[in-house]
């Protein structure tokens, strides 16, 4: 077959084609159709490379099937395969080349006749070895020397721009990532001033010592300690102390030490590198890595197993570590904000915790009190958790009477805060008009039957009681925030192995409240 090596119309289309942006698979099925004018074929891939292996990644043509789609080959199997590649060298293959040597790379796949026309073109673009492009057809004649000078010119352009393609992913990637992490940061920082506004607007005298503790330490670098029961508000203390901070400027890094697996937390922590367990297919940054030059809020630091305690406290005391796996130090600059609700004397005094550890923790400690002991401030949080909802959902208003507000500062809220706007959006869910009633734990949105002189109960079955209301109440959820295990004060498996010795099931809990 006569080719003029004059670029043609067909092959300046194709060429454009091949030079043309868009997403990957179009790219190529598109500058496979466009080549067909310019070198027939029955038969076109793309193969890319992977390691040792190709993979059939775009297939055009009378032959293209389901089995050419999902075809790989071992390029061990197929050294001349590898030396084109090597090359960079686009080749021409005969049936003496199939016969003598690795034999075809469609064997198995295609039934093609003795002597049909083979080619490949390597795909290679600033050194970099993609892959490569087979053309077949069922003629029983080579192709020649022509069609495989412009293969090769075509293999070149394509590489180039799948090249390009790939680099294009890749900043749109870093562009949404950057994005996200603007809006985060965004976020954080409105995070941090939300909490110092609801902190500063606290009216009980309880919470005003609060906030004049954490004004006066934020500017400075000093570890804090913030201890309170669950969901009291230690974390908004912990945002509002970053807010007021010289770090404000960055996202506040936090992790839950309670909510992860004691395999997981050091890695999670740390970072580990590729190889360092089961799992670890690449690098990954650790928390304390990612909280370089900001702050790092360690929730429940006193569930940190003894063993990551004293990695802990060289961060703490050199501010070095090394990442699961490495022996290369990392050195950070981190703000450290920890909280816990455990009794952290306590739980020293009994070996559960390392006493240095603690020491170096307890620089400057801070102690929210439980929402009990500062209900002057429960119409004040009632109001903003209200708009703050009506916002988030375009509903409401909503009020609360006076008769109403009263019942809810003389409820003791054991699970604060928290449970108090868990509360809340259940009511506004439940509304029938802008008047609230708020159920809490002691109610049931479904009232059980009372029965008249009852008996005095056991503490099992007190124990039992309690239990069973504050699941319902939580639609059986055990877990996270606003669940069952945190308003009770309990780890989640604790409350688990509780309820199974008192026979209570959440599945049941949960259908039993509708």
């Amino acid at each position: 077959m006569a080719i003029d090596l004059d670029l043609t119309a067909d092959l300046k289309e194709a060429a454009l084609l091949a030079t043309s942006p868009g997403s990957t698979d179009r790219l190529l099925a598109d500058a496979l159709d466009a080549l067909w004018p310019v070198i027939p074929y029955d038969l076109a891939t793309v193969m890319l490379l992977a390691g040792d292996t190709l993979t059939v990644r775009m297939a055009r043509g009378l032959l293209a099937d389901e089995r050419v789609r999902h075809h790989h080959l071992d390029l061990h199997r197929f050294p001349s395969l590898r030396a084109a590649i090597e090359r960079g060298q686009a080749r021409l293959f005969t049936e003496h080349d199939h016969a003598e040597g690795d034999g075809d790379p469609f064997d198995g796949v295609l039934d093609l006749p003795h002597g049909h026309a083979c080619m490949v073109v390597p795909l290679v673009a600033e050194g970099r070895r993609m892959g490569l492009i087979t053309f077949d057809q069922q003629v029983c004649r080579p192709y020649g020397e022509g069609e495989l000078g412009l293969a090769q010119v075509y293999g070149r352009l394509l590489a180039h721009a799948m090249r390009y393609e790939h680099q294009s992913e890749l900043l749109q990637r870093m562009h949404d990532q950057w994005a996200e992490h603007n809006r985060l940061l965004a976020e954080s920082v409105a995070g941090g001033a939300d909490a110092g506004r609801l902190l500063r607007r606290s009216v009980s005298a309880a919470m005003a010592r609060v906030v004049e503790l954490a004004r006066q330490v934020a500017p400075t670098e000093a570890p804090v300690l913030i201890s309170g029961e669950t969901g009291s508000g230690k974390e908004v203390v912990a945002n509002a102390i970053h807010g007021w901070s010289r770090r404000a400027g960055h996202s506040m890094v936090s992790v839950n030490c309670a909510a992860l697996p004691p395999t997981l937390i050091e890695s999670e922590l740390f970072g580990h590198v590729k190889g360092a367990f089961s799992g670890a297919t690449g690098r990954r940054m650790g928390r304390f890595q990612a909280a370089n030059g900001t702050t790092l809020f360690l929730d429940e630091v006193g569930e940190l197993p003894l063993g990551l305690q004293a990695k802990l406290l060289r961060v703490v005391q050199d501010s070095t570590f090394e990442p699961v796996g490495s022996d290369r130090t990392v050195r950070v600059d981190v703000r450290l904000v920890a909280a816990t609700h455990v009794d952290l004397a306590r739980a020293v005094a009994e070996g559960r915790f390392r006493d240095d550890l603690y020491y170096r923790l307890h620089v400057f400690p801070i102690v929210v009190p439980p929402l009990r002991e500062r209900v002057d401030d429960i119409p004040q949080i009632v109001g903003d958790v209200l708009a703050s909802l009506a916002r988030r959902t375009g509903a409401g208003p909503w009020s609360v009477s006076a008769g109403e507000m009263a019942r809810l500062q003389r409820y003791p809220w054991p699970g604060n805060v928290r449970e108090l706007v868990n509360a809340l959006e259940r009511a506004t869910i439940l509304a029938r008009g802008p008047a609230l009633h708020v159920a809490v734990a002691e109610e049931e949105l479904v009232p059980e039957p009372v029965v008249a002189d009852a008996p005095l109960a056991t503490l099992e079955a007190v124990e039992r009681g309690h239990i069973q209301r504050v699941v319902r109440a939580c639609a059986g959820r055990i877990h996270g925030t606003g669940g069952a295990a945190e308003i009770l004060g309990l780890n989640p498996s604790t409350l688990r192995s509780r309820m199974k010795k008192l026979g209570l099931d959440p599945a049941s809990l949960r259908r039993a409240r509708g």
